[in-house]
């Protein structure tokens, strides 16, 4: 495949053009679900949606070579439900992400965020993700080549506060000021370092110490930046304490883990009324989307590995998992499993009340 390269020019053109009065697409990033590898596919996002309308949805990170060269629609295809919806992106050569980035953009999606934050060995081979933090001129050209390809929808970067033996303060401001000095306006600061000598993947999510204090200091800093908090944020309490005086917080593991913290998002973020009052409603309105997601032959437990947390330490929410941990694996397993697995929640409610 021939990549075109986007010139310099293409992209003070478009931000010309935003200048004299066109404006970019707006998202508003005041609650977010992190982008997690495996876990946050079209079916974990679409289930989401059955909890908050509001709360943006990230993709599982794809490199640009998958965009450009795999299957798009099994890697790219997603529900109009899931709106307002962001692709993550990694690699190390503008080209690629310039082209991968005007595919995302002609599929619809709402944003595009550059990951600058996964440790994975994986990353490392390809010169992408955490390792990227020694490279700021290299990440600025990224996002310029993102951005030019993609000028209709706005461009973020997700980063580490720092690699290895790098200095935090030295590291971040060095990446941001270097980025925001070519346009970029948003970044998701995961409040850790990455150790890429030493530490797995999991451990790089808990071991090195956060650093949250950092990241407010970079907003007060740089003011009109718009930055948004990640890193062991344990719940949606902990996030808006510490999100206060940012632009927004960034929610991982815990959204996955314990689903149900999202049925509060829509009226404690932004002030509106969920899709949904209860965790039985949720079910119950994401029930047609399994349904669909059936007749197009996806195994159903392909849906409900997502939802098996969601009555966690509720009457009823160990039958729900049984029930869906044994049944929905079955070949030719129906939506009538889900259906089974509800009714246990809602007799074991009725005999707690």
């Amino acid at each position: 495949m021939c990549v075109p390269v986007v010139e310099p020019r293409a992209l003070a053109c478009s931000l010309k053009a935003r200048a004299g009065g066109w404006k970019m697409k707006d998202v508003e990033r005041l609650f977010c679900v992190a982008p997690m590898m495996d876990w946050t596919d079209r079916h974990c996002r679409a289930f989401h949606r059955a909890l908050t309308r509001h709360a943006l949805l990230y993709t599982e990170m794809l490199t640009a070579d998958a965009v450009l060269h795999g299957d798009r629609e099994r890697l790219l295809g997603f529900s109009q439900i899931e709106h307002p919806l962001a692709l993550q992106l990694g690699g190390s050569d503008p080209a690629k992400i310039a082209e991968a980035s005007r595919i995302a953009a002609a599929l619809g999606y709402d944003e595009i965020n550059l990951n600058i934050g996964c440790p994975s060995d994986r990353v490392q081979a390809g010169r992408f993700g955490a390792c990227l933090m020694r490279e700021p001129d290299l990440v600025a050209a990224l996002w310029t080549a993102a951005q030019g390809a993609a000028p209709a929808i706005p461009v973020t970067i997700k980063c580490r506060i720092g690699v290895d033996e790098q200095e935090p303060r030295e590291a971040l401001f060095a990446l941001v000021d270097k980025a925001s000095a070519e346009g970029c306006g948003t970044f998701i600061v995961h409040a850790r370092k990455a150790w890429l000598s030493g530490l797995s993947p999991k451990e790089n999510r808990d071991v090195p110490p956060l650093d949250y204090d950092l990241v407010r200091t970079l907003k007060r800093e740089r003011p009109d930046l718009k930055i948004i908090l990640n890193g062991g944020l344990r719940d949606l309490d902990h996030a808006l304490a510490e999100s206060a005086g940012l632009d927004g917080a960034m929610l991982g593991r815990a959204a996955y883990q314990n689903p149900a913290s999202l049925l509060e998002v829509d009226a404690r973020v932004f002030g509106a009324t969920p899709p949904s009052t209860s965790r039985i409603e949720a079910v119950e309105r994401h029930i047609p989307y399994i349904e669909t997601m059936l007749a197009r032959g996806v195994p159903l437990h392909a849906m409900t590995r997502h939802i098996l947390g969601l009555f966690n330490a509720q009457p009823g929410g160990r039958a729900w998992r049984r029930v869906l941990s044994e049944q929905a694996v079955r070949a030719g397993a129906e939506v009538q499993v889900v259906r089974t697995a509800l009714a246990q929640v809602s007799l074991r409610t009725q005999q707690a009340a």
